[in-house]
Parts: structure tokens; sequence; C-alpha cells
């Protein structure tokens, strides 16, 4: 269920970019399931297991809904999903996707009973990942490089506190508001507050 309201928001973000880009319906069904499944796939690659939406396709079928209403409100109201307000919409799904996807990554990765370390960086794996593939082949600087901005690191802190609450041995439904918590809690402040790590010495990177 959180692994497939991830794919639902990461695949949004996928289609906001294509309709950026004015790409056609093909193109906004390949960047949604490039970002939607994109994290889970390389996850499942790491973990030696058949990859998810393999196993059972509706992960990809939510990716195409997702595109092809996208789609049809870009067709029928031209300018809509390429706005101010769209680009806002991206960040904000992007970082709710960043979220969710931590949590569930790192709850995979221990059910699978990896060590605790490579179940977080699993669960930042799969919530940065789709987002740096629909970047990337939408020719634009990756969100997770665009300056000091939390990223990966809110990623790595939601996977941290889903870990250390499963040790905690807590309600599954603490487990995923805690993690969730941390991961959009920490990217919001970076969107919102500007939080960020101090500037290198002697860096001239615009903020």
């Amino acid at each position: 269920m959180l692994e497939a309201a991830g794919v639902a928001v990461f695949a949004l973000t996928g289609a906001l970019v294509a309709a950026r880009k004015g790409m056609d319906p093909f193109g906004f069904i390949l960047l949604a399931t490039v970002t939607g499944a994109g994290g889970g796939t390389l996850r499942d690659l790491l973990l030696a297991r058949t990859v998810w939406w393999v196993e059972a396709p509706l992960g990809v079928i939510i990716c195409a809904g997702v595109a092809l209403v996208a789609w049809t409100i870009a067709y029928l109201r031209p300018g809509r999903l390429d706005g101010w307000s769209a680009k806002r919409l991206l960040l904000w799904a992007d970082a709710a996707g960043l979220a969710l996807f931590a949590v569930a990554g790192t709850q995979k990765a221990l059910a699978a009973g990896v060590p605790v370390l490579s179940a977080i960086a699993l669960g930042a794996v799969t919530a940065s990942f789709g987002g740096i593939l629909r970047d990337i082949l939408a020719g634009d600087r990756a969100m997770v490089l665009w300056s000091r901005d939390f990223y990966v690191t809110a990623a790595a802190a939601g996977a941290t506190a889903t870990a250390l609450l499963t040790a905690l041995g807590v309600s599954a439904a603490l487990i995923m508001l805690g993690g969730l918590a941390a991961g959009f809690g920490l990217r919001a402040g970076s969107i919102l507050l500007g939080w960020s790590f101090p500037r290198l010495p002697g860096s001239d990177e615009p903020r």
C-alpha cells in the first residue's frame, strides 16, 4: 500500500516533467513509469530478487494511468501543467514520493534480512533513484544535485527513522509515521526554509 502510493506520486512527477517538455502520450508514460518504478527496480536487483513490477504489474498500470490522465489534462488545458504552480507541485510531489519510498524501501530491505545499515542505504536508493532517472531522461539537472538542498539526506533520514523504530518494536503505524515525518520534514524544511549543509569554502554554487 505504501509503495503503491509512492509509485503514484512519483509517476505524477514524471508526468509533470513530461508536460513541461511537451512530450507525446508515450513520453508521458515513459517518464512516469521510469520515475515510479526506477527506485524499487534497483532495490530489488541489489537484493537479488524478482523485480516487483514483474511479479505484479499493478505498479506499471498505476504509472500509465497517472501519465494518461496528466496528458489528457495537458492536452485539454494547455499550460495547466507547466506553469509556476506545476513546478511547485513537482517539488512537493517529489518530496512526498521521496519520503514514501524511503520508508517502503527500508521495510522491504529489512524484511529481506539484510543488515540495518544496508537496509537504510537501500531505502535511500529506492527513494532517490527514480527521480534521478526522470531528470536525466528529461535533460534536466537532477534534483539530487541542486546545490546544498537536502535530498538524499532527507531520504536517508526517513530510512534511518524507519529502521530505528522497527528495531524498537513500535507499531507499524508509528514506524510509518515516524519515517514519513523524518524524510518529508527534512525535505520540506529545505524547500521552505532553505535548510542545507554549509557552503563549501570557495564554492560559487548559486542557491
